[in-house]
């Protein structure tokens, strides 16, 4: 199989782009059916039902309409393997995400490729290692205790948008370092503006009004950054902001302004959207589940023992290592609501997958979404059962990308370690205080796209608990 050297001499350069191929080099594959404003919106309506629906009907490889072109839809372990893991270097991630994410998030770590996300995401790296991450745990703690003392005297709360909005804060606090109320509401409503932009159908910005919202979203943080980068650059700080104003790699070499502009923006949007969106969806499957809530809840209690033995009112990363059950239940829940449904990629060289031939240049899309369900992988796999992530069942190790939420290979969730902290923060406070319950017959209709969260926002009943 041939071939690309991807290894340019420099940070900036990136894979020369293949031409698309002709429509007549994808007739061996299965066809949808759908005409390109229908497949649009049942992949915006409800993408797991799509995703099941397209397996169904074609198989693992299929080819249709998705995000603004026409795409081949892989449906299947191995396919998550070959365009994630992806040593080879035969897909591009830029070329995938550039139709959808170009004009919004703009040379962000997703839309580089190469030596080029080599070199940005290694002088990224120190700012996610554990001396950082303890640092943005002290930060943090502060705010997520005040905020779940507040949710509490609410009794009924929408979960989704009171979670949106401390996740909002954290990230404004410890990568921006930005603590004002007032900047804070506007970032927020932003970053909302520019998550709706992304999947806007109408991307003309006097034509598209959502579109519009988000490109003058963008330009508006673009500007909020911009404007602060000297100053930080003669600073010194902790927060994320700071030290990519400060980073240099052994040639001395530092992002430029604009650099570090898209890469604020892009980051605030994937810490603070996928964080909110796997929170809700670990919230939801514990109010379902009380015998697992109640688990957590003991195994929160013990922790806090711990700390309150040792004198302190602020968790440490060692104090979230000792919740283990946690780690089953939320990876549980993200494989049935994983923040990110499907991910893009282009194919920069021929290849073969499930006997089908993808073409240089084809437009490809990965579905996590529809083998978290699969059968091949899952037992009942629309059951809740964290128990399937235990040392003794170990469901997702039949395959070593069965489970990918966060993505494989070069570009793995970078924020990954980072999101587990806030995850297990949040959690640790809540379940010491409070109890939580849905209706018994509830279940909320699911966006999945572009982030998943509930339609409805996610209202649960909190109870006080005693002592």
């Amino acid at each position: 199989m041939p071939e690309l050297n991807l290894d340019p001499p420099a940070p900036g350069v990136q894979p020369k782009r293949p031409p698309r191929p002709p429509r007549a080099s994808l007739a061996h594959i299965p066809s949808t059916g759908d005409w390109p404003m229908v497949s649009e919106a049942r992949f915006l309506s409800n993408t797991l039902a799509f995703a099941q629906r397209v397996h169904a009907k074609c198989g693992p490889v299929s080819r249709g309409w998705w995000m603004f072109g026409q795409s081949v839809y892989l449906m299947s372990a191995q396919a998550n393997e070959m365009v994630l893991f992806d040593r080879a270097g035969r897909f591009s991630a830029k070329l995938g995400w550039e139709r959808v994410l170009a004009d919004l998030f703009p040379r962000g770590l997703m839309l580089r490729d190469a030596e080029d996300h080599r070199w940005h995401r290694r002088l990224m790296l120190p700012a996610f290692r554990k001396e950082a991450l303890a640092r943005y745990l002290e930060a943090m703690s502060p705010r997520i205790e005040a905020a779940v003392t507040q949710w509490g005297a609410k009794a009924d709360l929408k979960f989704y948008p009171a979670i949106k909005r401390l996740t909002l804060a954290i990230a404004a606090d410890v990568f921006l370092g930005t603590q004002l109320d007032a900047e804070i509401d506007q970032i927020s409503a932003d970053f909302t503006d520019l998550v709706a932009a992304s999947v806007a159908i109408v991307r003309i910005p006097v034509v598209g009004r959502n579109y519009a919202r988000g490109v003058n979203a963008r330009a508006r943080l673009a500007a909020f950054i911009r404007e602060r980068i000297q100053q930080r650059r003669a600073s010194d700080g902790n927060d994320l902001f700071t030290q990519l104003c400060h980073a240099r790699d052994e040639d001395d070499r530092q992002y430029s302004d604009e650099e570090i502009v898209d890469h604020l923006i892009f980051i605030m949007m994937a810490a603070h959207d996928t964080t909110t969106s796997a929170i809700t969806t670990l919230v939801y499957a514990l109010a379902k589940h009380p015998e697992w809530q109640s688990r957590l809840r003991r195994e929160a209690q013990d922790t806090a023992q711990v700390m309150q033995q040792d004198g302190r009112r602020v968790p440490t990363l060692d104090d979230l290592a000792l919740m283990t059950e946690i780690d089953k239940v939320f990876k549980e829940a993200l494989r049935l609501y994983q923040p990110l449904p499907t991910i893009a990629r282009r194919a920069l060289v021929d290849v073969e997958i499930h006997g089908k031939k993808i073409p240089a240049g084809t437009p490809v899309a990965v579905f996590p979404i529809q083998v978290h369900r699969s059968a091949e992988w899952w037992t009942e796999p629309e059951k809740f059962d964290p128990q399937r992530f235990s040392p003794e069942r170990a469901e997702h190790r039949r395959h070593a990308y069965a489970w990918a939420p966060f993505g494989g290979g070069a570009h793995m969730c970078l924020g990954l370690h980072f999101a587990e902290m806030q995850v297990k923060a949040v959690m640790l406070s809540l379940l010491r205080s409070w109890q939580w319950t849905v209706p018994a017959a509830y279940v909320p209709a699911y966006a999945y796209a572009p982030i998943a969260k509930p339609r409805d926002g996610l209202p649960i009943r909190l109870t006080q608990l005693s002592g």
